[in-house]
């Protein structure tokens, strides 16, 4: 049982061209605004057609370029939750669910069972603009179930709700694909929901997936610029490559680096809480920084420096450290200081 997607299709100047296939459980597609990736579930959904391509689930076609087989959306079993829900406006709660159970022909669920399901009690006789945006998004969640999809699809599910309800949206989306089982699309923006709600991720860029892997691999050893800059990090830097190591170019030093690397490394990425304070001016990636600027966060210290062997016109000289308040006590903007990074922490990435 599994759901296997290669599409390829221009909008405008906009070309997307993606590829996947994943079984039971949430698979997140992560990228950032514009990628393709809601563009990507219309396809399978059938909302927009490809202008070429294979859609398939547990070997049922539901798209094919070459055979011109193309299911209509009501066929496919496909359910998609957009970001703002999507309820009859002149329906109350208990007539939409009635009425796609209706439509299916079901009399093993009833309208009420799923309401309770979904934790809507009290809202049955309510339309959707008497609704909160969380309660719209349940209620919406509640329409799909209802109509006993093969396929659930969530794009951006959480992005239009104040931060307050999104932890508590998260935990019901998350039991919901708990409990539905089969095959579930997660699309996101936010690296923190993929990482929580999803056992496998596939990184879009500029409408094109890199391969499909999974969320341990996506934030311990990502291998490209943008899965590794998607998954968190914020210092990068281009890289050429030498005898000893990987060159920062953009920070003027030479890393040591305990992953293997070759060639098409363009550049090299180390996460925030990896660079630390040196307490020796000598040792295996240890190099004088200025720094430029100390901000006092909620939980901790950032603190931004400047190696002191970047080029003055680096557009990525500055690299951000992250660290508990009590070890940047005393630390000023204009201060020396050296910084080590653990070879292990060095990560090479192609383009």
């Amino acid at each position: 049982m599994s759901l296997y997607a290669k599409i390829r299709h221009r909008a405008g100047r906009f070309r997307l061209d993606v590829e996947f296939e994943t079984g039971p459980g949430v698979m997140g597609l992560l990228g950032a605004s514009g990628c393709g990736k809601s563009m990507t579930l219309k396809c399978i959904a059938g909302v927009i057609r490809p202008d070429e391509g294979l859609i398939s689930y547990d070997g049922r076609v539901f798209f094919d370029s070459r055979r011109k087989i193309d299911l209509p959306p009501q066929v496919r079993g496909v359910g998609l939750l957009f970001q703002n829900g999507a309820l009859f406006p002149n329906m109350t709660l208990s007539d939409s669910i009635a009425a796609v159970l209706k439509s299916r022909g079901d009399n093993a669920v009833s309208a009420a069972s799923l309401v309770k399901k979904f934790h809507l009690e009290g809202l049955e006789n309510h339309y959707p603009e008497n609704m909160s945006g969380g309660q719209r998004q349940r209620a919406a969640l509640a329409c799909i179930m209802a109509r006993g999809p093969s396929v659930l699809m969530l794009d951006e599910p959480l992005s239009a709700l104040d931060s307050y309800l999104r932890w508590q949206l998260e935990g019901e989306l998350a039991r919901v694909a708990s409990e539905f089982g089969g095959v579930t699309l997660y699309v996101s923006h936010n690296r923190d929901e993929v990482y929580r709600m999803c056992s496998s991720v596939c990184v879009m860029n500029a409408g094109r997936t890199e391969a499909l892997r999974s969320i341990d691999e996506l934030f311990e050893s990502p291998d490209t610029l943008a899965s590794c800059l998607l998954s968190g990090c914020k210092n990068y830097s281009r890289a050429g490559i030498s005898d000893r190591g990987i060159r920062a170019l953009d920070w003027g030093t030479e890393l040591a680096c305990a992953v293997r690397f070759g060639p098409d490394t363009e550049y090299v990425g180390v996460r925030s809480h990896y660079v630390r304070k040196s307490d020796t001016k000598t040792g295996t990636n240890v190099f004088a920084c200025r720094i430029d600027r100390v901000t006092r966060d909620v939980f901790g210290t950032i603190v931004n420096v400047i190696p002191l062997g970047a080029p003055s016109d680096g557009d990525f000289s500055r690299i951000r450290m992250e660290m508990p308040r009590e070890e940047a006590t005393g630390l000023r903007a204009g201060d020396e200081i050296y910084v080590r990074i653990r070879p292990e922490d060095v990560m090479p990435l192609k383009k």
